[in-house]
């Protein structure tokens, strides 16, 4: 397994080790002690999977009292994916690192608690699995919008994408609730 840092501070590029013949491939999408030994020591405690057409953009979502770190990656398909840094203390605040994740680069992206994250699918369809630090609480939910003009997250949008209702209507960055304090 190897850890690829990106320039988000605590956010990492995880390409876990794939073995392959004429039959497929195998590899382990998380095992807990290999993961600590590469500095994730974390304790997941929900598993998320979702199916999104091509063109749909989900996020960028973050829970405001109950911030979830999340290791993501993409069963089948391919996607966009897309993590903004939401602390404020952090040297990157307010900038955001994109991955493409596939079916076939295997990549996982880490974000620690603290990040908005979203994703556009870029494939017929895409199945996201993702792991997290702490439980979902709709009520503690913020969305920040996916375009906002202070971000200026650069999507590859063939056309304009699928949203829903509460993705269209987020939150600008400079309106938006973030992170003062360390968890």
């Amino acid at each position: 397994m190897k850890i690829v840092p990106t320039p988000l501070e605590g956010c990492v590029v995880v390409e876990p080790d794939v073995f392959g013949d004429s039959r497929g491939f195998f590899m382990e999408t998380y095992r807990k002690p290999r993961y600590a030994e590469v500095g994730l020591d974390l304790e997941f405690v929900q598993d998320n999977y979702s199916r999104s057409r091509q063109g749909t953009l989900r996020g960028l979502h973050y829970q405001l009292s109950q911030p979830q770190g999340k290791l993501v990656q993409v069963v089948q398909g391919s996607v966009y994916d897309v993590a903004v840094d939401l602390r404020k203390w952090s040297p990157t605040f307010g900038q955001w690192f994109a991955a493409e994740l596939t079916e076939d680069n295997h990549r996982q992206l880490y974000m620690p608690p603290g990040f908005a994250h979203g994703f556009y699918v870029q494939s017929e369809t895409a199945d996201f699995f993702y792991k997290c630090t702490e439980i979902y609480n709709p009520v503690d939910e913020r969305v920040l919008l996916w375009d906002d003009s202070d971000l200026k997250i650069d999507w590859p949008l063939q056309r304009a994408p699928i949203l829903s209702e509460k993705d269209r209507g987020g939150t600008s960055f400079s309106q938006a609730d973030i992170y003062e304090s360390p968890f």
